[in-house]
């Protein structure tokens, strides 16, 4: 069978037979495991470059022509950039693209994650209109169908944190379920989430639009032209070689899907991607479905583990298997993909989803009594958390990334909306941090790799929980403290690779990780660390904050561009903000200036390289001013509450009181023999310190500490509760409150911003037009009643029966319009 060009894997309804029983499925699909895969060769063929002819010189060169890399193309373009140049080295929509089923839905359960959706469809849905070229887009809405009450409270959850999102969801019961999808077996069925905009689109003919788009605006597309090398040019260009010359670009974009790995390659990285083989069926036409006469929601049996969506008048059926029974290409990341691989398929083994698609029987019968038209077996690509690299590189300027998608066809529209805006703008036009490529780093070894993406790949339909903690490949980074802590009743949390404690359980606490909407055992051991915090003294690891070195004979200039507080006096620390552009918030940070030249710089967690990145980008060509990440150098505990100087005191000579030692200054002191750079600040609002050392002594002064402090009830704390401490104070926080989707005036900084200073520092012209015209905005700080929930960040506030706000940050809190700032 042929469908619009592809050469796929042929069976005869009479060689397969018909599912009647679960015993006659078994054997139907031990059949289908026995026949072939055809192949249709897209290996790079020689080219006569008398017949085509490469430009030479480029603003934007793309890397790869599937669904992905012709949407940047398209954007791009649209977006004013000439000279824009795709360059794919067999032909558009030779690689994961070819074989896709084109799913499209607005649901994501990553709150951020929705807008690249709903972008996405959006431009489907006007493509069309625009190009010429069908997309062959169909809406007919899709179904999450809910088995259980656990399953429902799920889907509740996810409508707390939609309804500030244009896009359309709503819960249904099992009556309205019948009616949308009349085929279902309706046993066990409780209750829906429903997307009536949600459906499926070619993806061979969405990329054809999007190439066809990207022309019209000035892109030039060259196939048959495979990328052989790079380099950048002491200019700062770069040369890309290719089979049919070289040509010079500013940016390069890697969108080479499944082929990402091998072209980052030739500039010396090392992407955390791996392919995985992932497996669906389509059946030959379904007589309840003619007889339908229209088609029926796409249905996502999430404890089945898989997806259906009408194909034709036949089904399409796209199993998850567990874990265990994941396929990884191995062979690909230590050898890489075969040169002629492209629209080639894998061997079937449809043992891994025969389970998957006995449960779809039962919960389709005519799924069970269906053909077997096509099977196919293709790779998809994966990171460890199953979500893209899109953005600049950190370490290569002008080197940016498009790939790792695993869910290409219906991200490719939003990607590439957001990554043409975020370089024609240079910044990102939403907070989006989940997708950003810099927040992997050397720590993300094949083999983490490889279990992390084996295990998002396997948990694809599981239930997301608020807290969430994934164990495998882990632990990944840990401090000096992590096995002592670890004895004393640590339960870590994972943040950026970092095992970071969030609660200790003490003796007849209940252990482990207990996933929940409500609160479990977390709860009342955090409530204990937080009166310690309050009413005695608390030791935290914070090792896993980003720690950053700046310094030149330019550093002090540079500072006081960058970041929109004054520059710090020698001695001193302060808290500051860089900005984008248009004044958004990139980055808190504390600064602590050294000496006149240099300055140490301590951020959130995982976020070094993301801020480091900034930094390089802005900071002067002449070698004047370096940034070095030193954050695997220096471990960090914290020590806070009323007895914290006490502790101090009792290890040092150093004097410790509030004149000797003032809030946001810092020293160098000598803790029970270990130098340490104390900083005085906490984020809990307490008294306390934040006590830098050399990695290496991290374990011994965490015991130095306990010991010291036993006079005073000194114990541990961890994150759950320095979050709560923070939200009693008021105190916001980057990445939660603090994000580029407000700028510096709407989240209230005020105190923090010195736009009266001389300096012209990114994103004061943004606040001062700002300030001039009035907000539209501001971060309040809202109480919640609840009793055994509690806000998780991002809920929608209702009030008068309308959504008041666009969004919601944080627990406690929350970005409101002004004219909804004084509730009753």
């Amino acid at each position: 069978r042929v469908v619009l060009g592809k050469v796929i894997c042929c069976l005869q309804p009479s060689t397969v037979g018909m599912w009647r029983t679960r015993t006659s499925l078994r054997f139907s699909l031990s059949r289908i495991a026995s026949y072939g895969v055809r192949f249709h060769s897209t290996s790079l063929a020689p080219v006569d470059r008398r017949r085509f002819r490469i430009k030479e010189t480029a603003s934007v060169v793309v890397i790869g022509g599937g669904a992905v890399g012709t949407s940047l193309a398209y954007h791009l373009a649209k977006g004013g950039v000439s000279d824009v140049v795709l360059l794919e080295k067999t032909e558009l929509t030779a690689g994961s693209t070819w074989l896709a089923a084109g799913v499209t839905t607005f649901f994501n359960p990553g709150v951020n994650m929705k807008k690249f959706h709903y972008d996405s469809i959006k431009l489907y849905q006007q493509l069309e209109e625009e190009t010429g070229q069908s997309v062959g887009l169909h809406c007919p809405g899709s179904i999450r169908l809910a088995t259980t009450s656990e399953r429902m409270t799920e889907f509740q959850y996810q409508m707390q944190r939609n309804n500030w999102h244009p896009n359309p969801q709503s819960l249904i019961g099992p009556t309205e379920i019948a009616g949308l999808c009349p085929i279902l077996n309706m046993d066990g069925i409780v209750g829906g989430l429903y997307n009536p905009g949600d459906g499926h689109v070619d993806p061979y003919l969405l990329t054809q639009a999007l190439a066809i788009g990207a022309r019209k605006y000035g892109a030039t597309i060259q196939t048959n032209c495979g990328v052989i090398g790079m380099k950048q040019l002491s200019s700062g260009e770069w040369q890309i070689d290719t089979n049919l010359g070289a040509l010079k670009a500013k940016h390069v974009v890697n969108a080479a899907g499944f082929w990402a790995q091998e072209v980052g390659r030739m500039v010396g990285i090392e992407l955390p991607l791996v392919a995985l083989q992932h497996q669906y069926v389509v059946t030959d036409p379904v007589p309840e479905l003619v007889a339908l006469q229209r088609e029926i929601p796409c249905l996502r049996d999430l404890d089945g583990s898989y997806a259906l969506r009408q194909e034709c008048n036949g089904l399409l059926v796209g199993p998850y298997e567990n874990p265990e029974k994941v396929h990884l290409q191995e062979e690909w990341v230590e050898s890489g993909v075969p040169p002629n691989f492209g629209k080639e398929m894998f061997d079937i083994d449809i043992d891994r989803i025969a389970h998957h698609l006995e449960m779809a029987a039962e919960r389709i019968p005519s799924f069970a009594n269906a053909g077997i038209s096509q099977v196919i077996c293709g790779p998809i690509t994966y990171s460890p958390d199953s979500n893209a690299m899109v953005g600049l590189w950190q370490g290569l300027s002008n080197y940016w990334l498009a790939c790792g998608f695993s869910y290409g066809i219906v991200q490719a529209g939003g990607a590439g909306k957001y990554l043409a805006s975020w370089m024609i703008n240079g910044e990102p036009p939403y907070q989006l941090i989940e997708v950003d490529a810099a927040r992997y780093g050397s720590w993300t070894t094949k083999n983490y790799t490889a279990a992390k993406a084996r295990e998002s790949y396997g948990l694809n339909t599981s239930i997301v929980y608020p807290k969430e903690e994934r164990s495998a490949g882990r632990p990944a980074r840990v401090s000096g403290a992590y096995e002592a802590m670890k004895q004393r009743g640590a339960e870590f949390g994972f943040y950026s690779g970092w095992e970071q404690p969030n609660w200790f359980a003490l003796p007849g606490d209940e252990k482990g990780y207990v996933p929940s909407f409500r609160r479990t055992n977390w709860f009342a051991p955090v409530g204990r660390e937080s009166e310690l915090v309050r009413e005695r003294v608390g030791i935290i690891d914070l090792s896993p904050y980003g720690k950053l070195e700046v310094s030149g004979r330019g550093s002090v200039d540079f500072i006081d561009s960058m970041f929109a507080n004054a520059v710090p006096e020698v001695g001193t620390t302060n808290i500051s903000h860089m900005l984008t552009p248009r004044g958004r918030i990139y980055a808190e940070m504390t600064i602590s200036r050294l000496v006149d030249d240099q300055f140490y710089l301590v951020t959130g967690q995982g976020s070094e390289q993301r801020d480091q990145r900034w930094l390089e980008l802005h900071k002067p060509s002449d070698g004047d001013v370096t940034v070095v990440n030193v954050t695997d150098d220096y471990g960090c505990l914290g020590i806070a509450g009323p007895l914290s100087r006490e502790v101090m005191a009792s290890l040092t000579s150093t004097p410790m009181g509030n004149n000797d030692f003032p809030f946001l200054t810092f020293q160098k002191v000598s803790l029970g023999g270990i130098p340490v750079f104390a900083i005085r600040v906490s984020c809990t609002g307490e008294l306390g310190w934040e006590l830098h050392h050399a990695s290496l002594h991290t374990r011994d002064l965490y015991e130095i500490l306990l010991d010291a402090g036993k006079p005073f009830g000194i114990g541990d704390f961890g994150m759950y509760a320095m979050d709560s401490l923070r939200l009693e104070r008021g105190i916001p926080l980057w990445g939660t409150e603090l994000t580029i989707d407000a700028t510096a005036l709407e989240a209230r900084l005020d105190s923090f911003i010195k736009l009266s200073k001389i300096a012209n520092f990114v994103g004061k012209e943004a606040l001062l037009k700002e300030e001039a015209t009035g907000l539209s905005q501001e971060l309040v700080f809202l109480t919640v009643d609840t009793t055994d929930t509690d806000p998780e960040g991002n809920e929608a506030i209702w009030l008068n029966d309308q959504v008041s706000f666009s969004c919601s940050l944080s627990p406690s809190f929350f970005l409101l319009p002004l004219s909804r700032s004084s509730l009753p």
